[in-house]
């Protein structure tokens, strides 16, 4: 069975990972001022930025039409692939894996796995770069799927918002809070629940600094637990400098195990803001 592995832009692989593992990569749309924008094919991420500090209503995101995902499985199809896992940002962020789930027979002939990732960003680049990995090489969607669970077991995260306005614009925190929040320098550290996968408070630290600091600390505490190797990462929202910083010092702490740099990109920038940082890790994928 000839399988594609498809994603959302949210996965926010490069172009040549993209290409290499012949992974196909289907935009979502962010709504600025009132324009539509494909994340990664109308908008770039330091365009988004630009647009999010000067824009006069708050963005917000969408999904791609039914139509959408139809042609492409047809055109999946024509070149040969008999179905698509189709691997996308936690169902709890966007109905974007409901609607695929609703596709598993819109194209006679085509089978559709939907996969709710619950999580997105690079730990989601991860799943998506193993399933097609194993695509390649000839693996069954069961396996497929069954290695990415596992996978998704090994995985961990905390954001920490430097603009606590964006949590008000999104819902998730109270202008009030969010004025006493500014006055006392605190900054939220929010993650994925593992129970309901909703984005959560986890801790609220004085100062981004405290606040890495305990990023870091939960990080130790999962690799000495761990009983696997991990890839860590530093994610940023247009904060490269400082994002780069915390990443070299973290590589120069654990000098034998890799750490990566990447980014928000729009979508999920939409709801951090910028100048938010991460720390996440994930089970090493080739240790599988």
């Amino acid at each position: 069975m000839k399988i594609a592995i498809v994603t959302d832009s949210t996965a926010y692989l490069s172009r040549d990972e993209v290409a290499a593992l012949d992974i196909k990569v289907m935009p979502i749309p962010v709504i600025i001022d009132g324009t539509v924008y494909r994340e990664g094919i109308d908008l770039t991420t330091d365009e988004f930025y630009e647009k999010l500090a000067t824009s006069a209503s708050f963005p917000s995101t969408s999904q791609p039409a039914v139509g959408e995902w139809i042609t492409l499985f047809e055109s999946l199809q024509a070149d040969g692939y008999d179905g698509a896992i189709v691997v996308n940002l936690a169902a709890t962020i966007s109905g974007t894996v409901n609607t695929v789930a609703g596709l598993t027979d819109a194209v006679p002939g085509f089978q559709v796995f939907g996969y709710d990732s619950k999580i997105t960003v690079r730990l989601m680049g991860h799943l998506v770069m193993k399933a097609a990995q194993m695509a390649q090489n000839g693996a069954e969607p069961a396996d497929i799927i069954a290695t990415m669970d596992e996978m998704a077991t090994t995985m961990d995260e905390y954001f920490i918002v430097d603009d606590l306005q964006n949590l008000v614009r999104g819902g998730r925190l109270s202008n009030a809070s969010a004025i006493i929040g500014t006055m006392l320098k605190v900054k939220p550290i929010l993650t994925f629940d593992n129970d309901s996968n909703y984005i959560v408070p986890f801790e609220k630290v004085r100062s981004m600094k405290k606040a890495m600091a305990r990023a870091e600390e939960l990080f130790d505490q999962a690799r000495a637990e761990a009983n696997y190797p991990l890839r860590a990462m530093v994610i940023h929202a247009n904060a490269p400098e400082a994002g780069a910083k915390w990443r070299d010092e973290l590589q120069q702490r654990h000098p034998d195990m890799p750490f990566e740099l990447t980014y928000f990109g729009p979508v999920i920038g939409t709801h951090l803001g910028a100048g938010a940082l991460a720390l996440a890790w994930i089970r090493e994928p080739d240790s599988l």
